[in-house]
């Protein structure tokens, strides 16, 4: 009877190992930025781990007050381009956590 519970104990001590492990990875991907851009550099993007904009830069030239449509369609590629890479980094660094359990 002895052994199981010496065995409970373990790996609740490995679960609490690898609890902080995770914690302290997250808060480190949430504190990366990542830069998104859109076609040749018109606009860039900076966003946090967390999904957070901390910055937006956009060309002059990108800039047409009778093309306000281009405009949009740069801001919205440099934010997804962002996105992605968020999402990608988040699932190569996570997901060593999280392959081969079931997805809910």
């Amino acid at each position: 009877m002895r052994g199981g519970m010496g065995n409970m104990q373990n790996m609740m001590r490995q679960m609490q190992k690898m609890q902080k492990k995770v914690s302290e990875e997250q808060n480190n991907l949430d504190a990366t930025e990542f830069t998104g851009v859109a076609p040749d550099d018109m606009v860039k993007v900076t966003f946090t781990g967390d999904k957070t904009m901390k910055d937006i830069a956009i060309k002059p030239e990108a800039v047409d007050p009778d093309d306000v449509d281009m405009l949009q369609d740069l801001v919205v590629a440099a934010v997804n381009d962002a996105m992605k890479k968020i999402t990608d980094e988040t699932t190569k660094t996570m997901g060593k956590y999280t392959k081969g359990l079931p997805r809910m």
